[in-house]
């Protein structure tokens, strides 16, 4: 058995219904970690100590009576940043929110209480969620809990690196452009991106605060250390929102197939619109001759009928107007006036994306028809395969970068110089599509750092890729505690 801090949420809740542990002990075994190891690592951002102790000791009194609150009764978890939390401050790691403290609870707060859950921490995030890496002036940095010099991922880098080193039993992030997707691969745990519009927006930031604005490609999943955690959080978080429950329900196709060698499997590890690190590329060839091994049947040639360089620019065109959603009127004037005087035939992919910020409606419908057009290619694709096996990233937890602008830092794959840009290659397009994608483990590199595989599915069945990832970690081994964060089984 792994050290109790380490254990994945669902057994913690067995452990506690069969009167092992108590609410308060996981609690105070989290926040005693978080006090001897966040130094380190610098992941949680804002304790509510008090109001925890007293939730989980009423936890504990009620499961004593017989009395069940829900599926996570009296489990202890943290949210990220950008996440609103009553009474207890949200910052999305933004100076100008240094102090706003939310009078109501975000809907997948509200649920995760509703379900039993103890919330007791926020955890960090670029300034309003917008880097691949966690470092902002208000908090600090966030490092990587398997090589602390390395970044954890973003933008729920934080969400992650508590999950790898032990700090909390699950974790709700976001994702707009692989911010739940590349820290899951960075820190060598689980992440789900959800169906769009399965998991309410309302009280995430950006937008502001007070927002209800359903942001268009972004969407609020779980981070955890085992794919039936992300299963049993997604059963809490999904559902339609306030004014749609009046009449809709949600009822997520069950997974397609129960066991590995039954499932159709297309493998697409490589692309030259974004080649990735021979590393990654490797360590994804051999998790696909295990999966052949099985009986699985695997096709490595399979591809929807698209280009992927064509899908990262879609995806471009329809981000760029979303990230524009904190400035204000005057910030966003002066971005035209200064586009409007620079040159017109400047083809550099940073001045596209800056043009596109300010883009016409009319320019945007243009890219969401592009946008419908290849959703319909990917759903006849996945009439044929059930699940659709790709990388998260081109390379593994990169080395601390903050330099600015963002956009003239440098990825190295293979030892030559890439944009960093290209983190958008293998997470823009799926979250364009608006498509689950549920991210495993699936080795390390050579230096030991965490490789994951992105698993995508068709429109709607998340059951199938969660399924999918707990089946592939079963066989072939899922989470590893990072080195020197397993001393504290107490």
């Amino acid at each position: 058995m792994t050290e109790l801090a380490f254990r994945s949420a669902g057994e913690l809740i067995e452990q506690m219904d069969a009167g092992a542990i108590t609410s308060r002990d996981l609690l105070d075994l989290y926040l005693d970690r978080i006090e001897r190891y966040d130094g380190r690592v610098n992941a949680v951002v804002a304790l509510d100590v008090e109001r925890a102790r007293q939730r989980a000791d009423a936890a504990d009194a009620a499961r004593a009576r017989g009395v069940c609150w829900g599926p996570l009764h009296g489990l202890p978890i943290t949210v990220k940043d950008c996440i609103e939390t009553e009474g207890l401050r949200t910052t999305a790691g933004s100076e100008r929110l240094a102090t706003h403290v939310p009078e109501r609870d975000a809907t997948v707060v509200e649920r995760l209480k509703r379900a039993g859950g103890v919330v007791f921490g926020k955890t960090n995030t670029p300034e309003f969620t917008f880097d691949w890496q966690t470092t902002n002036t208000l908090h600090g940095t966030t490092n990587n809990p398997w090589d602390e010099k390395r970044s954890p991922g973003g933008s729920s880098g934080g969400s992650a690196a508590a999950i790898a080193a032990g700090f909390t039993a699950l974790e709700v992030g976001s994702d707009i452009g692989g911010s739940i997707r590349i820290p899951a691969h960075c820190c060598g745990i689980f992440g789900h991106k959800p169906t769009w519009g399965i998991v309410p927006q309302r009280g995430h930031i950006p937008g502001l605060p007070g927002s209800r604005t359903e942001t268009d490609i972004n969407v609020l999943g779980p981070l955890a250390r085992s794919a039936g955690d992300l299963e049993l959080a997604l059963d809490v978080l999904a559902g339609p929102g306030d004014l749609d429950a009046r009449a809709w329900r949600l009822e997520l196709p069950r997974a397609r197939r129960d066991s590995l060698r039954d499932f159709r499997v297309a493998a697409w590890l490589d692309d030259p619109a974004c080649s990735v690190d021979s590393e990654i590329r490797e360590c994804l060839e051999r998790s696909v001759e295990r999966l052949r091994k099985t009986g699985a049947r695997v096709d490595d040639h399979a591809r929807p009928a698209c280009d992927l360089g064509e899908m990262i620019r879609i995806y471009r065109r329809l981000l760029a107007p979303i990230t524009s959603t904190t400035f204000d009127d005057a910030q966003f004037a002066g971005l035209e006036a200064a586009l409007r005087e620079g040159p017109a035939s400047d083809a550099d992919s940073q001045s596209d994306f800056l043009r596109d910020l300010v883009a016409t409606h009319h320019a945007w419908l243009s890219a969401h028809e592009a946008r419908e057009a290849l959703r319909a290619v990917w759903d006849a694709f996945f009439r044929d395969y059930d699940v659709l096996l790709c990388p998260v990233a081109a390379v593994a937890a990169i080395p601390h970068d903050h330099s600015q602008p963002l956009a003239q830092r440098r990825l190295v794959v293979d030892g030559r110089k890439r944009s960093y840009l290209d983190h958008f290659g293998w997470m823009g397009p799926i979250g364009a599509l608006k498509l689950p994608a549920t991210v495993a483990p699936a080795g390390r590199t050579a230096g030991g750092l965490p490789i994951g595989v992105q698993i995508v599915g068709a429109h709607l069945e998340d059951r199938t890729t969660l399924a999918f990832a707990r089946l592939f970690s079963d066989e072939f081994g899922g989470f590893e505690n990072p080195p020197g964060f397993q001393d504290a089984g107490r």
